[in-house]
């Protein structure tokens, strides 16, 4: 406590802004503040991230560490409609807990800086960032956003042309008279349009915008939930129902980033794991679209594939349950099972549906589609592995060649027919089938390359042709025919980002009695939330804002106006908030571009894995925007990440598997562990920490019996930062016993510096394990093998704690060491050395390389493998004097008595091994 009161009243990590020093951002994922607190597994992130800062500090960097939190959100606003307390009053009082206990730990953080999302001044920034996107567009000629107002100059100036077909068609920016769109309804010039045309047009092309979206709906929980908060069709918190219904949605154009959110992770230190994720989740498929028309009737169904090459033996069609088409193709005989189906696909996530190992689903709709390539005509069935959200919603189906396909024609008894031919390794590993008996016989599908057979028509062919050579013929064919074209999709969808409740940053938005929607001024942020005591969902879609009739109704330019209702997601506070950090109070600003200039990018990133596709990816978004906008000046936010591994609580189970709650156990004399009530013997394992378990370290109580430094050294000698470990207190216990012997190394038993620490140089050997300590400490710090790093001090500590004369220097040198990781220790002995000052800014010890070389080593000699003795050289010996000196001994001789000797191996400092025989 005396040092952490020491360090808040001296501001003592304090960073300046900007510095001559060079500088390193070291930021940690920050917390959201529950009622339960932190437990043990939550500071493992901040701990190392802690070690890290303090070591940069010594070593001559102006670091930046902060911490805050991420404070608005669906379960603090849950809680308060279980008990009746404000959520404000519950995060306020969450806030301070978390903060007492990170404070306990004696985290090296700048507190000077400390940010909270559901602070006013916090979130008027989060929604003026929320207006750049508004008032900015995604021009896809220079792929990066420009003003909303350049889009409509160049309208208004006549270098753009508006064309009509029902809709607006998607933006071309290559130069003067651009055609928009440039399908069949013709063309207008801008000054042509009425003032709601103009609008609506201008509207679509926002990166902030509204939309009629099918969306994932909780009554319970009165509000939407993104795909990954809905799993087996029930909500994640609370397993409430969820059904898809269509809802008036605010939406970000993430998916015009999508080609750069790829390409930049090429840049990043990332872990290649946190980068496939990302990459999987944007799911970029380059392939060809192909119009299928309808027997029978009208309409034209478009598909996207990216095996054009095997159009030739689509066998069957898939639409989305939700595709528009559905209702108008489905003839009455078949419509009461389709609308079944339809309302059964409702219900499920996208996740849930584009499970890869769930069963096949479906229905015939009673239409038939025609193949464009050979004019057969082809069932067309739907099915809820088919999302209307990527591509066009639709698929052809060609089951030998797609293993989704081949279990849905399984499932179904539809025709498989092979056009790609198999090597003859798989055909032989799938059971000594042919080309002939494919669909009969096969297991799987074919996935592979490989080259075209029965692929013809009487103008093109593609019989012979490898895989990408088919491809670009086919594609080639279906654009000059006017059947198809080459193209792209992403599985990335906009980003929803509306939610129907409270507890969240209010949109800085109005609707007015016309209809239209206009921002509000950026000089008339922040839009408050206002206080109610009414926070219970509305029940009509809308959120608890919509019953303030106070805060509701407003004007804008003398008209009367509504506040938009809806209110931010939780991801939206956590998007920008490494920016705030870098001023945290500018009035003026969300921050000074000359600091941020400095500081940007982060230099390392701490957190966990489970952000990897929402946080991180969204935050990659929102900073690669503000960039474009000339408002930060790095096209990446985080240089390095690194993600934690999770730590794991001791559970029991019986012989049936049932989980046993830890207050239920009862441990025997001779280790076992039994039901305290049974008797029944129950066996003990790691599992993820859970309050129904009741196997949750609270870090209070482990400070209160250990210590802060023995919780901080136990949580990085668990094992590998990135590891999953299980928390056992036995290992607290031992490097608890590791600092009381390091204290006794220093301290004498009267409390004074120990007599035995002299200003003397020590041993040799003495010195030599003091430049070994300092050089291994130093690198497993830089490249965050804490672990090792302990377990080398302690080897220093268990060398140099018996000595009867220890050098005040190498004793000195390791208090700096042990100080990244146990400071409060590491202080007081600092302190008791006879030094004033703080040691946070004190020189990190250097290591004399020469100094680590050892003058002599010991060498096994192996006769044959067997050990026969042991030799001593020294170190800078030639080999071949040391295979000299191993025949020369007299042990060697005596084991070569009668042998003839075949080859001496020298393996450095490690053995001799010599090869003899009769």
């Amino acid at each position: 406590k005396k040092w952490q009161d020491y360090w808040l009243s001296h501001k003592t990590f304090a960073a300046g802004d900007p510095s001559d020093k060079p500088k390193y951002y070291i930021l940690d994922m920050f917390p959201y503040p529950s009622g339960a607190g932190l437990h043990v597994g939550h500071p493992e992130g901040y701990t190392a991230s802690d070690i890290v800062s303090r070591y940069k500090r010594m070593k001559g960097f102006n670091v930046l560490h902060p911490m805050g939190y991420d404070a608005f959100g669906l379960p603090a606003e849950q809680y308060a409609l279980q008990t009746g307390t404000h959520p404000r009053t519950t995060t306020e009082q969450n806030i301070s807990n978390i903060r007492r206990q990170i404070q306990n730990l004696g985290f090296s953080y700048d507190w000077d800086r400390e940010i909270n999302t559901t602070d006013p001044e916090y979130y008027r920034w989060t929604q003026w960032i929320f207006l750049k996107l508004y008032h900015s567009y995604f021009d896809k000629a220079v792929n990066k956003a420009l003003p909303i107002l350049e889009l409509v100059r160049r309208l208004e100036h006549g270098e753009l042309v508006v064309s009509l077909d029902g809709q607006y068609q998607e933006v071309s920016m290559g130069g003067a008279m651009t055609v928009i769109g440039g399908l069949e309804g013709g063309t207008r010039k801008w000054d042509e349009l009425s003032s709601e045309e103009k609008r609506e047009f201008i509207d679509g092309y926002r990166l902030a915008y509204q939309a009629e979206v099918p969306v994932n709906w909780c009554p319970e929980l009165g509000t939407v939930l993104a795909n990954e908060e809905v799993i087996d069709g029930r909500s994640e918190r609370g397993g409430h129902p969820v059904v898809r219904k269509p809802m008036r949605q605010w939406m970000l154009r993430i998916t015009d980033y999508a080609e750069r959110l790829l390409d930049g992770l090429d840049e990043l230190d990332w872990s290649e794991g946190i980068k496939k994720l990302q990459r999987d989740w944007i799911g970029k498929s380059v392939g060809a679209e192909v119009d299928f028309v309808m027997s029978g009737h009208d309409a034209t169904i478009r598909v996207f594939t990216t095996r054009p090459d095997t159009l030739f033996v689509a066998t069957y069609m898939v639409l989305a349950p939700e595709h528009p088409l559905v209702d108008e193709i489905t003839p009455e005989s078949h419509r009461a099972d389709v609308k079944a189906y339809q309302e059964q696909a409702a219900k499920k996530s996208d996740l849930d549906r584009t499970d890869l190992s769930k069963d096949k689903t479906g229905v015939f709709t009673g239409a038939y589609a025609v193949n464009p390539v050979n004019d057969r005509q082809i069932p067309i069935w739907i099915s809820d592995y088919v999302l209307i959200s990527y591509g066009t919603g639709a698929i052809m189906a060609v089951p030998a060649h797609d293993q989704r396909d081949f279990e849905f024609a399984r499932t179904f008894e539809l025709p498989i027919v092979c056009v790609i031919q198999p090597t003859e390794q798989w055909l032989t590993e799938h059971g000594e089938i042919s080309v002939e008996d494919f669909g009969a016989k096969a297991d799987a599908a074919y996935t592979g390359p490989g080259h075209n057979i029965t692929s013809a028509n009487d103008e093109v062919s593609l019989d012979g042709l490898p895989t990408e050579e088919a491809k670009k013929r086919i594609t080639d064919w279906l654009e000059k025919k006017g059947l198809g074209k080459q193209a792209i999709n992403y599985k990335l969808r906009d980003w929803l980002f509306s939610r129907q409740r409270y507890w969240g940053e209010p949109f800085p938005i109005l609707h007015l009695e016309n209809g239209s929607v206009v921002a509000v001024d950026e000089k008339d942020l922040p839009v408050l939330l206002p206080d109610t005591d009414n926070y219970r969902p509305s029940g009509t879609g809308e959120s608890p804002l919509a019953n303030v009739e106070a805060w509701l109704n407003t004007e804008h330019d003398g008209q009367a106006a509504r506040h938009e209702t809806n209110t931010m997601p939780q991801w939206a506070g956590s998007c920008w908030y490494y920016l705030r950090y870098i001023d945290a109070h500018n009035e003026n600003a969300p921050f000074d571009p000359e600091k941020e200039s400095y500081w940007m990018p982060v230099d390392l990133y701490i957190g966990g894995a489970e952000h990897a596709v929402l946080h991180l990816l969204y935050s990659r978004f929102w900073h690669k925007v503000l960039y474009d906008c000339g408002i930060v000046s790095t096209p990446e936010p985080f240089t390095k990440l690194v993600n934690q591994g999770m730590i794991l609580g001791l559970s029991y189970k019986d012989k049936t598997g049932r989980l046993i709650p830890s207050d239920e156990v009862e441990k025997k004399e001779d280790g076992s562990f039994v039901h305290r009530d049974s008797g029944e013997a129950l066996d003990e394992f790691p599992a993820k920490m859970s309050k129904s378990l009741k196997n949750v370290v609270n870090p209070d109580d482990v400070i209160r019996d250990y210590g802060a430094d023995s919780m901080r050294l136990y949580e990085m000698f668990m094992g590998p930062l990135e590891a999953t470990k299980p928390w056992n207190m036995q290992g607290v216990e031992g490097v608890h016993r590791f600092l009381q012997k390091a204290w006794r190394m220093c301290i004498g038993s009267d409390g004074g510096l120990h007599p035995s620490i002299q200003d003397v140089e020590g041993t040799e050997e003495d010195q030599r394990l003091l430049h070994k300590t300092i050089k291994k400490v130093t690198g497993d710090i830089e490249s965050l093998a804490f672990n090792t790093a302990i377990s080398q001090m302690m080897i220093f500590v268990n060398h140099f704690g018996p000595l009867e004369t220890k050098s005040r220097r190498a004793i000195e040198s390791f208090v700096l060491l042990l100080s990244a990781f146990s400071p409060h220790i590491a202080e007081e002995l600092w302190q008791r050395l006879g030094h004033n000052n703080t040691l946070a800014y004190e020189p990190w010890p250097t290591w004399d390389e020469a100094m680590i070389q050892e003058a002599v080593l010991e060498l096994a000699v192996q006769i044959n493998g067997k050990v026969r003795d042991k030799i001593t050289v020294p170190a800078d010996m030639p080999e071949d004097q040391i295979k000299q000196t191993a025949l020369e001994s007299e042990k060697v001789k005596g084991q070569l008595d009668g042998l003839q000797v075949r080859k001496v191996i020298v393996i450095k400092k490690r053995l001799v091994n010599i090869v003899a025989t009769p």
